[in-house]
């Protein structure tokens, strides 16, 4: 089941090694940083501007820093950003890049608008009010998302921002099956679902925006892996 996990993923190590890439570009703002995490403040660690300058690193190169921190962190600040200070949906926005990285079945992503159909039968071959069918609606719905936020271009190429608009709606669909079903017997999570559900289009848009630091705008064309490269080799490297 897709729920927020990033929080529970964070060590004490993890974040001091943030503490340690804040130092490396500003050793000032280190002293700060360390107060809060031995002052067990993480949050505000976490959403200093100086945090979210290290994970984006230098001249191009993400911070020497764990996955979900090099998510998380500016997925806080973009959300913050739009208006959204619900670090639950910070932390579940996260958490779908974090777990389909190395999905199988998002490498088995299969294109264009038969995607949405075999989700959406998929989901219909489970039995109505079971957690099995409100597990695999919740699945498909980030798994929806993860490509219309992090591999937009691909999924353009196929139905252009119209497709786009179906993989955002389809999700906040699969999403409120989710949180219907399990609405009475994990409300917590049904909760954080119809959250997701009423914001698909707010963490589509961060999602997007979050993986231009890491896959760039068009991450399949020649060129932009050629863009990357040379971005790498600038100044500070």
């Amino acid at each position: 089941m897709i729920v927020p996990i990033i929080h529970q993923m964070l060590r004490r190590d993890d974040l001091a090694r943030l503490v340690a890439e804040i130092a490396v570009s500003d050793p000032r703002s280190a002293k700060d940083a360390a107060k809060r995490l031995e002052a067990g403040q993480i949050d505000a660690l976490l959403d200093l501007p100086i945090s979210l300058k290290a994970v984006r690193g230098r001249a191009g190169v993400p911070g020497a820093l764990p996955l979900p921190l090099l998510w998380y962190v500016p997925i806080r600040a973009l959300l913050r950003d739009q208006g959204v200070e619900d670090i639950t949906i910070a932390d579940f926005t996260a958490t779908i890049p974090v777990s389909f990285v190395s999905s199988r079945s998002a490498r088995r992503f299969g294109l264009g608008d038969p995607a949405i159909t075999s989700w959406a039968a998929s989901i219909g071959s489970l039995p109505h009010g079971t957690i099995v069918r409100a597990e695999r609606a919740a699945y498909c719905a980030a798994l929806a998302l993860w490509w219309a936020g992090c591999f937009p271009e691909r999924v353009e190429s196929h139905g252009g921002r119209g497709m786009l608009r179906a993989y955002v709606d389809f999700a906040a669909g699969a999403f409120e099956q989710a949180s219907q079903v399990l609405d009475g017997l994990e409300p917590a999570t049904a909760k954080v679902y119809q959250e997701a559900a009423q914001k698909a289009t707010v963490i589509y848009a961060t999602l997007d925006r979050a993986r231009r630091d890491y896959l760039g705008n068009r991450v399949h064309t020649p060129r932009e892996r050629i863009r990357r490269f040379l971005k790498r080799m600038g100044p500070g490297q």
